[in-house]
C-alpha cells in the first residue's frame, strides 16, 4: 500500500534554514504500526528519492500521535539564491507513492 493511501497527513516544511521535515500522520494505530514497522525501508526510499545517504535521513514515530517524522538535510540553505521553495512546503510529494 502507498503511503498516500495509508497517511492522512503527508507535509513537507523548514525544520531551520537548513533542514526539511516531513510529517506523517495516521488516521489509527494500526496504520501507525504498519508504518512503524516500516521505517527501515521508508529511511532508504527517502534517501534514494531525495539523493541524500541513508545517515542523512532522521525518522522518528511518534505513537501518542500516531505519526512520523523524517528530517533530511537541505542541498540549498533556505532563501539562499537557487532555492525554489524557501518554507520547504513543496517537498513532500516524492513520498507519495512509496509503498509500506
Amino acid at each position: 500500500m502507498q503511503l498516500q493511501n495509508i497517511a492522512t497527513v503527508i507535509r513537507s516544511k523548514n525544520a531551520g534554514p537548513c533542514l526539511v521535515t516531513f510529517d506523517l500522520m495516521f488516521k489509527d494505530t494500526d496504520d501507525f504500526l504498519r508504518a512503524k514497522k516500516a521505517v527501515s525501508h521508508i529511511r532508504s526510499e527517502v534517501a534514494r528519492l531525495y539523493g541524500k545517504s541513508e545517515n542523512e535521513v532522521r525518522v522518528i514515530d511518534y505513537a501518542p500521535s500516531n505519526a512520523v517524522k523524517i528530517t533530511i538535510p537541505r542541498d540549498i540553505v533556505s532563501g539562499n539564491p537557487g532555492d525554489t521553495d524557501v518554507y520547504g512546503a513543496q517537498q513532500h510529494s516524492l513520498l507519495l507513492e512509496i509503498e509500506i
